[in-house]
């Protein structure tokens, strides 16, 4: 069967190619919330080869990781009294790499559906968290102020609309008080319908959504959002997101292989919250490079020196989300970056542990899964803890 690629929530749409199909009139149903095992796996690997994409080259001296492997045969945990094995989780959810790495051992490596350590995986919201990181470096080089100006001072298209009075800071800890909808069972969301919306046609549409509440009130998830951001760091560095990830984290910091960035297809601009597409491997350094506070290996500061430690605390809106990264809340030091159908990088400062998971679960988020995904992240420590 062929393929005609279209966008709309995030990244695109495989369906089947006629002669009358046109990306006017996608069928809301049928976008990436709600593709099959094998659409999901053969999308989720090689969107870029289909979508808008730019490159973001690999580092001319990567980053090495030590092998250290440990038998992680025996972690298990319970839920409603049934055991389960990390096997068990790894094939109930559809994990296609699962990487343990701690102080810059590899302590587990694994890889299902078909990948290997070369394969690309898309990010999703685990993008937002990068973009953060970009966020952090703009402002560490002096191209923006700090996170209190108003998000119109570089997006003027915006004034006039709900988000006069937004900051910055607002959209990173996602309380511009400007309704949406991110409900991704539902077909008609705003999620669906303009999560891949970017530069004038994601002002326009956001221009005519309603205000709920005053700015840095009330927490409401959303991803436009986070390409609002993006569109910040790109007219304040007047360059696009991939050089400028490439230049001051994936080169300087040693990833290893090439990755992508999903583009919107009308301007060409990078998504702010969605559609890196890179190895398990390097998703790991990213991690790393949070740990180390933004700070290169010859002790270069990209990020201003206390970026990730603001980064990583609780929004007054919202007690488990910083600047687009989700907190694990007291007791625990850790926190995270997620994306749908199971995306992760967890990172836990007090033992120096990072874990990067790429997965294809059912739905893009339930309950149950998340259950799941708490219960083995929490076996997996505790066996770190017993080392």
């Amino acid at each position: 069967m062929k393929y005609l690629v279209f966008f709309s929530f995030f990244i695109i749409s495989f369906i089947s190619h006629t002669q009358d199909d046109s990306s006017s009139n996608i069928d809301p149903e049928n976008t990436i919330l709600f593709w099959n095992l094998d659409q999901k796996i053969n999308g989720f690997k090689n969107g870029y080869k289909y979508v808008p994409s730019r490159l973001i080259n690999k580092s001319s001296k990567p980053l090495p990781l030590n092998y250290l492997l440990l038998d992680f045969s025996k972690v298990s945990y319970k839920i409603n009294n049934k055991t389960y094995t990390l096997s068990d989780y790894i094939k109930k959810f559809n994990v296609a790499g699962l990487m343990v790495v701690r102080r810059g051992n590899v302590l587990y490596e694994n890889y299902t559906l078909g990948n290997d350590k070369d394969s690309k995986w898309i990010s999703f919201s685990v993008t937002k968290s990068v973009t953060s990181l970009l966020l952090g470096a703009a402002i560490q080089d002096g191209f923006i102020k700090n996170i209190n100006e108003p998000i119109t001072n570089y997006l003027p298209k915006l004034i006039g609309s709900h988000y006069d009075s937004v900051t910055i800071k607002n959209a990173l800890q996602m309380s511009s008080g400007v309704k949406w909808n991110e409900d991704y069972d539902d077909p008609y969301s705003d999620v669906n319908l303009a999560a891949g919306l970017n530069s004038s046609d994601l002002y326009e549409y956001l221009s005519k959504l309603e205000r709920t509440t005053k700015p840095g009130k009330r927490f409401n998830y959303n991803t436009a959002e986070s390409n609002l951001i993006g569109g910040v760091i790109r007219e304040a560095i007047n360059s696009n997101l991939s050089y400028y990830l490439e230049k001051k984290i994936w080169e300087p910091f040693g990833m290893e292989s090439d990755a992508y960035w999903g583009l919107d297809p009308t301007f060409q601009d990078e998504l702010g919250g969605c559609c890196i597409y890179a190895t398990l491997k390097d998703y790991v350094r990213l991690g790393m490079f949070a740990l180390k506070q933004g700070t290169l290996e010859d002790g270069t500061q990209v990020l201003p020196k206390k970026w990730i430690k603001d980064s990583i605390q609780p929004s007054s809106s919202m007690r488990y989300y910083g600047y687009q990264w989700w907190l694990d809340g007291p007791p625990y030091k850790s926190y995270r970056a997620i994306g749908i159908f199971g995306q992760l990088i967890w990172i836990d400062p007090r033992t120096q542990t990072v874990v990067a998971m790429q997965s294809a679960w059912d739905k893009a988020w339930t309950p149950e899964a998340d259950q799941h995904r708490n219960a083995v992240l929490n076996a997996i420590m505790i066996k770190l803890y017993n080392l």
